[in-house]
């Protein structure tokens, strides 16, 4: 996997916090949300499709949080006004972990930046990364959870725009389904006591 010089974005690097989760409990996650070998093929499938739509994929995310102050005010100035910087520099990162999402090996690599991606929600991580004082010190758990609609629904258009039988759209957008649950999964440990993880 490509390691871009994107600021903030450290995959397979030691900035990366290690994941505590074992290797034999990232297999039962995987197997849990029946990511499997033939997931791996189609989301390189979607890879390729989403390549040249990435950024407008960014728009319809971008816009959808914008068009909710609960969730702009994650990226806002304390005086409420949105931080275009810190904005743009999330956008970036955003771009690679769809590029990631689809073209992960799903390895040790991966696991450890989801848990590094996760604490960036956090109050141990959120806005070192930028250097930003943002409104917020933390984006809260349930919106990690509940990102998972919005990542999921607002995808299947892209993937069925480059004319793929529609078998081959869904079995993409069910492999794009069950990585971002696991990828929500992933950074919602770094809330959670590891004892109730």
């Amino acid at each position: 996997m490509n390691m871009p010089s994107i600021p903030g974005y450290t995959m397979g690097t030691s900035l990366v916090a290690a994941s505590p989760m074992s290797d034999a409990d990232f297999e039962v996650l995987k197997l849990t949300v029946l990511l499997g070998a033939d997931d791996l093929v189609h989301l390189r499938r979607a890879g390729d499709i989403l390549e040249d739509q990435v950024e407008a994929v960014l728009d319809v995310w971008y816009g959808f949080v914008g068009g909710h102050p609960h969730l702009l005010k994650y990226f806002s100035n304390a005086d409420g006004q949105p931080n275009a910087e810190y904005l743009a520099a999330v956008r970036r990162r955003f771009a690679q972990w769809i590029r990631d999402t689809c073209a992960a090996n799903y390895d040790r690599s991966w696991l450890d930046y989801q848990y590094e991606i996760g604490l960036r929600h956090t109050r141990l991580k959120k806005n070192r990364t930028d250097g930003v004082r943002s409104a917020s010190d933390v984006i809260h758990m349930r919106y990690v959870v509940a990102f998972i609609v919005p990542l999921t629904v607002t995808m299947k258009p892209f993937l069925a725009n480059k004319g793929h039988e529609a078998d081959s759209v869904e079995r993409m957008h069910q492999a794009w389904f069950k990585a971002v649950t696991l990828t929500a999964a992933l950074w919602s440990q770094a809330f959670a006591p590891a004892q109730d993880f």
